[in-house]
């Protein structure tokens, strides 16, 4: 299938695979335009210098997130009712991005590192989370709790703690947990924790 992406595109997401890889410190302009196929010229020429194309970079994927979460919160989001849509962000990218796909890295990079992209997209992720505690509250899957904030974040981090850690975690489980069947695995054991604690008994089988 031919590739119809602009040659600026094709820089921008070679820049993205990189940088997700070995962090935007330990990459070149040289190299960037080695692995797009293109001189460095040109890279400058679309970009201006590193730190712009680092930061179209930044853009591109806060873009892809924006995507994910207005379905999470739109008029598509899923039904809070149907255990089987947890509506969570990890279940979103799972669902949005191809398996490969250098944007969970690359996010991991971007929330550790706390530059600016990176607040600004924790900042969009905890409003969406306290959004979603909301929505449960309203549909009486959920009470608030004494400190709501608290709460939505604690929500996140363990939606976060599968992007984060996930390298480790596949090691621990023998499952990338944000493939189809790691998903299914995660969110059978965390919506039976969310809903009766620690000592709730396991989930009946699927019949």
């Amino acid at each position: 299938m031919p590739d119809d992406r602009t040659a600026r595109a094709v820089i921008r997401d070679e820049a993205l695979r990189l940088f997700a890889a070995r962090g935007p410190d330990a990459v070149t302009v040289r190299q960037i335009a080695a692995a797009a196929g293109v001189s460095p010229g040109l890279v400058l020429h679309h970009f201006g210098s590193k730190a712009g194309l680092r930061e179209a970079v930044d853009q591109h994927v806060l873009g892809l997130f924006d995507l994910m979460l207005g379905e999470l919160t739109g008029e598509a989001a899923p039904d809070l009712y149907d255990p089987g849509a947890s509506g969570s962000l990890a279940e979103a990218i799972a669902g949005h991005l191809p398996a490969g796909s250098p944007v969970p890295a690359y996010l991991r990079r971007l929330l550790l590192a706390g530059d600016g992209a990176g607040q600004v997209l924790f900042r969009r992720l905890f409003a969406l989370s306290a959004r979603t505690l909301e929505a449960l509250v309203a549909a009486g899957l959920a009470v608030p709790g004494a400190d709501p904030a608290v709460r939505a974040a604690l929500l996140l981090s363990n939606d976060l703690a599968v992007l984060l850690l996930r390298e480790q975690l596949t090691e621990a489980l023998g499952t990338d947990p944000l493939s189809g069947a790691g998903m299914a695995r995660w969110g059978r054991e965390m919506l039976v924790i969310y809903g009766g604690g620690l000592l709730a008994p396991p989930p009946s089988p699927d019949p």
